[in-house]
């Protein structure tokens, strides 16, 4: 069966209701923080660069090095990997580098040039060992690029499954990505349906959205990965301003990144066992 990396998600029917966190990596402070909150929880996740913090860095090597490093160095399963990249050359250069799973999101195209560009970046990938994650069914809420209420259909997924031979699939269920309220409300008997019909894991974008009741009952209708990125954002802003606001005269980084960084390390820590033991 493919895996993701370290065996942090198996390609097939789950066996259990496990989900797994996917977090973005915006610099090296977020890996750092992502994994030690889960070795703090004792559980596998992954680590995820997008091609616009790519782009932020001047190129996926700086940051993706990066992170590969922290993902070795960790006690845990930790695997790295590709986020929401529309530019096949950005696949292959993570492909090159060690990724061991991007997200390609043609979801911009039509259907069909979608099924044509996402087949001939899978078959790539799997010729390389790495694992494939797309999209169909716009995340509402991007860059105001996907419009709100979007809902995937299980047949058209089913269909384009087996027409890209993609290993996970991100679905649109209600969510929509950088929201900064946590009351987003998921389409939990779409989740069940998608999960029944689809056969491989499904991803679920845009959690920042999603409060803990939910995430876990969306883990036990059937998603498998779950992103979040704004949620920790947000959490890492926080510190580093309270600590500015109490130390002004404060020149050195590291004096207010790193409590920024221990602030997201524990609500990964957290966020790791919610999705992990739901319900529990």
């Amino acid at each position: 069966m493919p895996l993701i990396s370290t065996g942090v998600i198996t390609h097939g029917a789950r066996t259990d209701a496990t989900g797994v966190g996917a977090f973005n990596v915006v610099q090296i402070e977020h890996a750092q923080a992502i994994a030690s909150g889960a070795e703090a929880a004792g559980l596998p996740v992954i680590l995820q660069v997008s091609e616009n913090t790519a782009r932020y860095h001047g190129g996926l090597e700086p940051i993706g090095l990066a992170s590969l490093a922290v993902a070795r160095a960790a006690g845990v399963p930790v695997s790295v990997h590709l986020d929401h990249a529309e530019s096949a050359d950005l696949v292959r250069e993570a492909v090159r580098i060690g990724f061991t799973s991007v997200m390609f999101d043609a979801s911009a195209l039509p259907y069909a040039d979608n099924v044509a560009a996402t087949r001939e970046i899978t078959a790539y990938c799997h010729s390389h060992g790495v694992w494939v994650e797309a999209e169909l069914g716009e995340i509402g809420g991007k860059d105001g690029a996907h419009a709100p209420g979007v809902r995937t259909d299980p047949d058209e997924a089913r269909a384009f499954v087996e027409a890209t031979a993609v290993d996970a699939l991100a679905v649109a269920v209600g969510s929509s990505h950088a929201m900064l309220t946590r009351d987003a409300v998921l389409d939990f008997a779409l989740i069940s349906r998608l999960r029944d019909t689809v056969g491989v894991p499904l991803v679920l974008h845009g959690s920042s959205g999603v409060g803990d009741t939910g995430l876990a009952a969306a883990i036990g209708a059937g998603m498998t990965k779950v992103n979040i990125s704004t949620h920790l954002n947000k959490l890492f802003t926080r510190a580093v301003r309270d600590y500015l606001d109490t130390h002004a005269e404060a020149a050195d980084p590291r004096a207010y990144l790193g409590p920024a960084r221990d602030a997201v390390a524990a609500e990964v820590a957290r966020l790791l066992g919610v999705l992990a033991r739901p319900g529990r």
